[in-house]
């Protein structure tokens, strides 16, 4: 058996356990999976953040108990199992996670990929795609480090923002990178000029700035069939393969990754008719919105609705794609998810989780 890491109450709950309660529990230990069990410590099923994702598509409330939505057929290992029959059942069902059972099926141990591998990175679905990094902007939210290096450039521990990000697509076999370029544009080409040929990388220039989407314009007549777009200033930890499964299968011509946040307001606010008549008080309340991360799957034929030379945002692109009959969707991360690191106090936070980064 592998003894490296027994397991903790973390990698359980009942099924009684909120949705919402779970994501922050998946978020809290950096493991998309958790183990449902009941008041005897016998597994009941398994919860991943696919299943939490599938749940709230299906309009599912974050309140709603993990009974709602977790699998009732768990992948599972006896506690005689060997090493290659852990190896064998995590490479077949692409898990990071999976219990170990009694003969009486209560859980005894937890086995995470690390353990049995020796490494963190699960392998990924190969993707034949390009990725438009769009790195134009001045920075203005990380004033003043962007007086002196552009955004992109910006360390993370030993390595720039846009290495980590390019990395995380690298890990599904691209290798095809634009970048759309303005803001301090010959220090960006250097810096790649110096790093050499580990990917593909390809300029849009902007003689002038042109907004959030308005450079995709040049890339007409030159992709397949999608792209993927992202901000310069964002690290999105998801399955890509998972994002485009979903975007095809809804047949989707933009597809946003959205994350999940949560808000808690540290006061009583108020409710107010005529006059300042109070109507009721509520105490530090708590609230969820799914936002915006920065990283999109486009379909080829959006780029034909911008127009070119022109300031367009990619508000407007999805605006315009609405507006002409298409379909826009949203695939749900958890708030751990995403890193925004274009703002000074996130890049802080950031420095502190990935500076470490090798």
């Amino acid at each position: 058996m592998i003894k490296e890491e027994k397991l903790t109450e973390k990698f359980l709950v009942d099924k009684k356990t909120s949705i919402k309660e779970a994501m922050m529990r998946m978020s809290e230990i950096g493991v998309k999976v958790l183990f449902v069990i009941d008041d005897n410590n016998k597994i009941l099923g398994s919860l991943t953040d696919g299943d939490i994702r599938r749940w709230i598509l299906k309009e599912g409330g974050l309140g709603e108990k993990v009974d709602q939505a977790y699998n009732r057929n768990p992948i599972f290992l006896k506690e005689t199992y060997s090493v290659e029959e852990a190896k064998k059942a995590m490479l077949n069902n692409n898990v990071e996670g999976i219990p170990v059972v009694n003969n009486r099926g209560e859980v005894i141990e937890v086995l995470l990929w690390s353990h049995v591998f020796g490494r963190e990175i699960l392998p990924k679905q190969k993707l034949d795609m390009p990725v438009v990094i769009m790195a134009g902007g001045k920075g203005a939210r990380l004033d003043p480090l962007t007086r002196i290096l552009p955004k992109p450039l910006i360390p993370i521990g030993e390595r720039a923002i846009i290495d980590i990000i390019m990395e995380r697509f690298s890990h599904h076999g691209i290798e095809e990178f634009y970048i759309s370029i303005n803001h301090k544009a010959k220090m960006i080409k250097s810096y790649f000029e110096e790093m050499g040929a580990k990917y593909t990388v390809r300029y849009i220039e902007e003689e002038k700035p042109l907004g959030t989407a308005g450079s995709l314009r040049f890339l007409q007549g030159r992709i397949q069939d999608s792209l993927l777009v992202s901000n310069c200033d964002i690290v999105v930890d998801c399955d890509y393969g998972e994002v485009i499964e979903f975007h095809n299968k809804y047949r989707y011509d933009i597809t946003v990754i959205g994350s999940f946040k949560h808000f808690i307001i540290p006061y009583g606010v108020c409710e107010i008719e005529k006059d300042g008549l109070m109507t009721n008080i509520t105490e530090k309340p708590e609230y969820d919105f799914l936002v915006n991360t920065g990283v999109y799957v486009l379909r080829k034929n959006t780029l034909d609705l911008i127009e070119a030379e022109k300031v367009v945002h990619i508000t407007d692109l999805i605006k315009a794609v609405r507006d002409n009959g298409g379909r826009v969707g949203v695939f749900p991360i958890s708030e751990k998810s995403w890193i925004d690191v274009g703002q000074l106090e996130e890049y802080r936070k950031t420095i502190k989780l990935l500076g470490g980064e090798s």
